[in-house]
């Protein structure tokens, strides 16, 4: 089209010869017809407003050229395009061509300024007047319309433009690595303000000429051979074989950004003739810019394999939360174990506190809180217990103590505020409220509140698990993220461990005389350093779950033969043994039982309770005691007989004759409320506690037998209430009223031996239930239906046995013996049925005519 053929888009040497020699011709003749003056320097920039059309389209008029000139605005000044949404800039192109004249007119910045790069990628020997500048800041160039001589071609003023640049390499300030880059435009441009931004992959779309043409498909090799002028190619991948998208196209990969915007904006619009392969009525061609899919081959990667990504996750998530959490966790931990945060532990709150309780005991004249009041007196008779868990401390045998005692019995008081009495670094740990915790999450919770481990997610166990189920459907197997309650329990344990390891050696000093032994060898040596640790409520509820207890006695197990920490149980369940001997099988433990008081210790605790709160008489006379002045302190060796040494039950009195009551009335109030307890917890709620998913393992008639028998007497032989129908020789239910303390389980020798009650009152209160006509009448009316009932069963099958008998041919010898047997049987159920129903019709009668 242009009379210069290329190769590879760039005329040969002598090509570029022989169009400068042409060019140099024209221009000398040019010369002498016009005169230089005709194109003064200064004129050669007339206008830079962009007097588009409103169709877009821009077009050369005679002797007019249009030129593009790439790279002489930052193409990153693109995004500012975009934001059209806002209030403030709702025309960003007009603002930046504003702000593009005002650096042309400022000339303090020449280098900034987008005319002055267009002026020197110009050159001085072509006499040239540049009409009017376009510029293009979404592609970071400008349009250039040139005005030249008649007799000046095209292709010549291309060539000699090529030869300036390849010479002069004029490059704008912000890119210093790449020189400006000019082409003469063969195409129809399109000056859109679409959201349409450069890439390096173009469109080419195959259009025809007019209505009814047709566009010829362009091969690789035409395609090659006109867009290669514009920049190194990547690949050119023509339209999908079998694609029925209109119009055709294919797509061009340049390698550089650059190259395909001076690409799309000289052959935009250009029609290919038949001549060069357009077809009979020439093809149009439509440039687009495509985004470029990125690769993304570690996202892909990710994607594709989960099986191996989830849990390296998982792994580094479970290590950048040992890395930053735990120290954290163990340090919370120390702090609760020394109580450093603890506002009772602090001198001055502790110094304010003793002023203002000695003003208030000038201001109520010395009247003293009689809430603990007595405890002295049970410490002195138990001086011996304390000494004795006050010198296990001091060895090192690794093994567990152990103080066992029904409740009331003052188990925690007598190892926390007297033996551990000033003893630095012990931590309590209270099994009741871990246990009673319903959900995985708020075990875990209930768990580091007691040691003071915190921070605790213990929410993102529940969302963990969704993530993991969620996972398991997707690609078959478990991810790792969740974790289950015993991986949570030992995390919590083990930071504790760590704490008190570290609470064990922090007195350790480098100049001691065993400083060169480990820290094993250490604590060991040193058993008074190692810190206390108090299991209290061990088996509270063991037997809905053991899970807890199973992992706390194998944590207190490393504790003891790590030599870490002195651990102590306090328990109610006399079986206890068999969950410690899971952790430590080849281990005797130390053991303290603690049962109730004798009858002395306890009068003179009450007494103790009701003299605590005596007052000074004025002027220091000191006034009588309450035990000195009243007169019916005589009843209470009768009411400590049936109260028993209970140290609960007997603070109660004391606390019910320090408001008047006489000491038996105080009595029979704390009979009434324990018969009351025993009717709600053994018989009457068994069905509604059932209802709600509580597990009881009696029934109202065994709990009732029992009542019944032990209202009469103390103690009960074990193995002859086994024999009894109700019970049918199991002790699970026996074992089960223990737990719940309605009776208490003598051993002797390793094995049961007796029962007694719960508690002394019991026996008290069993009394005053069977004494109840009705109440005796309706459960013993309960106990004859279920003993009737398992007779009745026992004919039954005596009967079905004696038809199968009577079924055999010939009526053998050899069955004669059972047949007998059977009636005989069956005739002393039926006694005893026929027995059982005239009683019951007598308590019937008495629940018609009672209340």
């Amino acid at each position: 089209m242009f009379g210069v053929k290329t190769v590879f888009g760039r005329a040969t040497a002598s090509q570029r010869q022989h169009a400068h020699r042409t060019l140099n011709r024209t221009l000398y003749t040019a010369k002498l017809h016009n005169p230089p003056q005709a194109y003064p320097r200064a004129a050669r920039f007339k206008s830079t407003a962009p007097a588009v059309p409103k169709s877009g389209h821009i077009e050369a008029g005679p002797n007019e050229s249009l030129l593009f000139i790439d790279n002489i605005v930052p193409l990153r000044l693109s995004f500012l395009l975009s934001l059209t949404n806002l209030p403030f800039f709702t025309d960003p192109e007009k603002i930046l061509q504003k702000l593009l004249k005002q650096i042309h007119d400022d000339q303090r910045i020449p280098a900034a300024d987008p005319i002055n790069i267009v002026e020197r990628a110009l050159p001085d020997s072509i006499s040239l007047s540049v009409k009017q500048i376009l510029p293009r800041l979404k592609e970071g160039g400008a349009y250039a319309k040139l005005l030249h001589h008649p007799k000046v071609s095209r292709p010549d003023i291309e060539v000699a433009l090529q030869e300036y640049l390849e010479k002069t390499l004029p490059k704008p300030w912000f890119n210093p690595f790449r020189s400006v880059g000019a082409h003469l435009v063969r195409g129809r441009p399109w000056l859109e303000d679409l959201q349409r931004y450069p890439s390096q992959k173009l469109r080419v779309e195959f259009l025809p000429t007019g209505p009814g043409a047709e566009a010829a498909e362009l091969p690789e090799e035409t395609l090659y051979t006109l867009f290669r002028t514009y920049g190194k190619l990547g690949d050119i991948k023509p339209q999908p074989t079998g694609s029925k998208d209109l119009p055709k196209y294919a797509t061009l990969y340049y390698g550089n950004i650059r190259d395909a915007i001076m690409a799309k904006n000289c052959m935009h619009g250009f029609v290919l003739p038949e001549s060069e392969g357009g077809g009979k009525n020439g093809t149009v061609l439509k440039m687009v810019f495509e985004k470029r899919a990125k690769a993304r081959f570690l996202r892909d990667w990710i994607m594709n394999h989960p099986r191996i990504v989830i849990p390296i996750v998982a792994a580094i998530v479970a290590s950048v939360t040992v890395a930053v959490f735990d120290p954290v966790r163990t340090f919370f931990i120390k702090s609760h174990i020394t109580h450093t945060f603890h506002l009772t532990e602090n001198k001055l709150y502790n110094w304010f506190r003793s002023q203002l309780t000695r003003a208030n005991e000038i201001l109520l004249f010395k009247r003293h809180d009689g809430e603990n009041a007595g405890m002295s007196v049970v410490w002195d008779d138990r001086r011996g217990d304390i000494e004795q868990i006050r010198t296990w401390l001091m060895e090192t045998a690794d093994t567990f103590i152990v103080v066992q005692g029904p409740r009331g019995s003052g188990k925690k008081e007598l190892v926390l505020d007297e033996a551990l009495k000033g003893r630095r670094n012990t931590l309590h740990i209270d099994c009741k409220p871990i246990q009673e915790a319903r959900g995985d999450s708020s075990t875990i919770f209930a768990a580091a509140r007691e040691v003071g481990y915190r921070p605790v997610f213990s929410w993102m166990n529940t969302f963990s698990s969704m993530i993991d189920l969620a996972a398991q459907g997707t690609i078959g197997t478990k991810t790792g993220f969740s974790e289950t309650l015993d991986s949570q329990l030992q995390k919590i344990w083990q930071n504790t461990t760590n704490a008190l390891k570290e609470l064990a050696l922090e007195g350790r000093n480098k100049d001691d005389k065993d400083s060169e032994l480990g820290d094993d060898e250490y604590l060991e040596a040193h058993p008074e350093r190692r810190p206390v640790v108090v299991i209290d409520n061990f088996l509270h509820k063991s037997q809905e779950s053991s899970l807890v207890y199973d992992k706390i006695s194998e944590w207190a197990a490393g504790l003891t033969t790590g030599n870490v920490a002195h651990v102590i149980f306090l328990t109610n369940d006399v079986s206890f043994s068999k969950s410690l001997s899971k952790a430590l099988p080849d281990r005797v433990f130390r053991q303290v039982s603690l049962g109730d008081c004798s009858p002395e210790v306890a009068k003179r605790f009450v007494v103790n309770h009701l003299n605590a709160d005596a007052d000074e008489g004025s002027k220091g006379e000191k006034k009588s005691l309450p035990s000195e002045t009243r007169g019916d302190l005589d009843e209470l060796d009768g009411c400590i007989d049936i109260l028993g040494g209970r140290l609960t039950d007997l603070e109660f009195l004391a606390r019910r004759i320090k408001t008047g009551e006489t000491p038996n009335k105080a009595v029979q109030q704390i009979i009434d409320q324990s018969a009351s307890e025993i009717l709600k917890m053994y018989i009457l709620d068994i069905g509604t506690a059932a209802s709600n998913g509580a597990t009881r393992s009696w029934t109202p008639e065994q709990a009732w037998l029992l009542i019944k028998s032990l209202a009469t007497t103390p103690s009960l032989r074990y193995n002859e209430l086994l024999l009894s129908d109700t019970f049918k020789s199991s002790d699970g239910a026996l074992l089960a009223l223990e737990q719940f303390e309605l009776i208490t389980i003598v051993s002797q020798n390793g094995r049961p031996h007796s029962i007694k009650p719960g508690k002394p009152v019991y026996q008290a209160a069993f009394k005053q239930l069977v004494a109840d006509r009705v109440l005796k009448a309706r459960l013993d009316l309960a106990v004859l239906t279920q003993l009737i009932g398992i007779e009745t069963k026992a004919i039954d099958k005596a009967e079905a046995e004696l038809a199968l008998l009577g079924g055999l041919p010939g009526q053998p010898r050899e069955v004669k013996s059972r047949v007998m047997w059977l009636l005989a049987k069956m005739q002393a159920s039926q006694g005893k049925v026929e027995g059982w129903e005239k009683e019951g019709k007598t308590l019937k009668e008495v629940l018609a005519k009672e209340y």
